[in-house]
């Protein structure tokens, strides 16, 4: 067993009762609202990175509003992406499913989709409309790919759900993530994706040596129509993907 893996094991479990605590005195403050919310989840993931080590740089400026989408790596992905911002997630029902994770994202206002269902499609289209049409703004994030990848490309983009943005008119921004591990080690090395179990793949991440996460954000813009957001949103992230490593800041 390596100590590095299991001393990361008890600063990630401290992390999660921190995030416990933090949400329960958020409750005696007020009404949570879904704005609370999402800065309960920024909160927390600011947290969780501080207690593995994890460092993460932002380029670009994150948004404030809108939709944003991403390319999808690993579930390490939500963390950096709550950190650099509070946002609301769209995430795989199977998720919701997740012991204490799960619920999380349940608290955190995050939005979850059957993909095999048109009709679920349909609903949550609906909830990230209503969510878009906030009068306290918070962006909604997508991970238009569907699934996590091994990060060797950006797989095309699903357009279903980018409908409700282009439909209201609001802008759309990308952002591009990967990760970067000590002595040059791929990045697939942490991505999760196929039929890799959680649990075996969370050590892995907890003993792996060092490493960073990097997120570019785009200028935001509004599109016409999803097709062509889909496909030119694509294109970004693919180019921002393969245009090398990020300057450190």
């Amino acid at each position: 067993m390596s100590l590095r893996a299991l001393r990361r094991a008890v600063a990630l479990a401290s992390a999660l009762v921190l995030c416990i605590l933090r949400f329960w005195l958020l409750r005696l403050r007020g009404p949570v609202t879904l704005e609370r919310r999402a800065l309960w989840v920024q909160a927390s993931a600011r947290g969780i990175l501080t207690g593995l080590g994890i460092q993460y740089r932002v380029t670009g400026e994150p948004p404030t509003h809108g939709l944003v989408v991403c390319n999808h790596l690993s579930y390490i992905d939500i963390l950096v992406l709550s950190s650099a911002m509070p946002c609301f997630f769209v995430a795989k029902i199977e998720i919701g499913g997740w012991p204490f994770f799960g619920k999380a994202a349940r608290t955190g206002g995050t939005i979850f989709v059957d993909r095999s269902s048109l009709a679920s499609a349909m609903s949550v289209a609906e909830q990230m409309t209503e969510r878009l049409k906030m009068p306290i703004p918070v962006p909604v994030l997508l991970f238009p790919e569907g699934t996590s990848t091994d990060g060797s490309q950006v797989i095309r983009f699903h357009s279903r759900l980018i409908d409700p943005a282009t439909s209201l008119g609001v802008p759309i921004t990308t952002a591009a993530i990967r990760y970067v591990i000590d002595g040059g080690v791929a990045e697939q090395e942490l991505c999760w994706f196929g039929d890799v179990e959680f649990l075996p793949h969370l050590w892995k991440v907890l003993d792996t040596p060092g490493f960073f996460a990097e997120v570019q954000f785009g200028e935001p813009r509004i599109y016409s129509d999803r097709r062509t957001a889909a496909d030119e949103t694509h294109a970004e992230i693919e180019a921002m993907r393969n245009g090398g490593v990020l300057a450190l800041q």
